[in-house]
């Protein structure tokens, strides 16, 4: 599903923030990367997606190299992907429904499709009642839910979750985790950073840890 091969990351101030990083994921499953504020975690995510390429190295997903293609088959690729951002990313002035519903518009897909796939979307992250509510109008917890089911609305094989608890409290935290896990069953692979070792060690999932440009296994 993903393999990262010797994959370093310099920026242009020559900060290198990834040296030599070697990663295998499997499809289904489920892996906490962590590491302090500034490690590279956002870094190495932006990596899996193309908003970010590698300096040298190979990063492959669904057996594309993404340091080998540009513009349409990208985009192609991230038809495939959902990603959960820490900052939510909302459209303010659209109300939950439209928020998720916009997602799958912009991939040009049917209307009746669109209906289809909203409900059991907003029922799997708890915001069946919340449907026509604007983001103002929720919770944080709320908000980053939202932000999960635009991610998720597309059946993504691959999910890439940017501290999607980094801003919310402990039970909000644990809500959101249960969502993941649940995708997860499905068969959907789960890429996680996360810095609340209690949030890890509630799970028995694999743990990578991202120091010094280095990628280390601690579970």
């Amino acid at each position: 599903m993903v393999s990262l091969h010797n994959v370093t990351k310099v920026f242009r101030n020559g900060n290198k923030v990834l040296d030599g990083v070697n990663l295998q994921v499997h499809q289904g499953d489920f892996i906490f990367l962590t590491g302090v504020s500034g490690a590279g975690k956002s870094t190495l995510l932006r990596l899996l997606y193309g908003a970010e390429q590698a300096t040298s190295g190979d990063v492959i997903v669904n057996d594309v190299n993404l340091n080998r293609i540009r513009n349409r088959p990208l985009a192609l690729l991230r038809r495939k992907l959902g990603v959960v951002f820490q900052d939510y990313r909302l459209l303010a002035h659209r109300t939950v429904s439209e928020n998720v519903a916009f997602v799958l518009r912009a991939q040009g897909i049917a209307p009746s499709e669109i209906r289809r796939r909203l409900g059991p979307t907003l029922k799997m992250v708890g915001l069946t009642g919340k449907a026509d509510r604007f983001p103002h109008e929720l919770s944080g917890g709320e908000q980053q839910r939202l932000s999960l089911a635009r991610a998720i609305v597309n059946t993504p094989i691959l999910l890439i979750a940017d501290e999607p608890t980094g801003n919310l409290d402990w039970e909000n935290s644990l809500l959101v985790l249960q969502i993941l896990q649940r995708l997860n069953s499905f068969g959907v692979t789960i890429i996680m950073t996360s810095h609340d070792p209690n949030l890890v060690e509630r799970t028995d999932h694999r743990v990578v840890h991202l120091q010094e440009g280095q990628l280390y296994d601690l579970r």
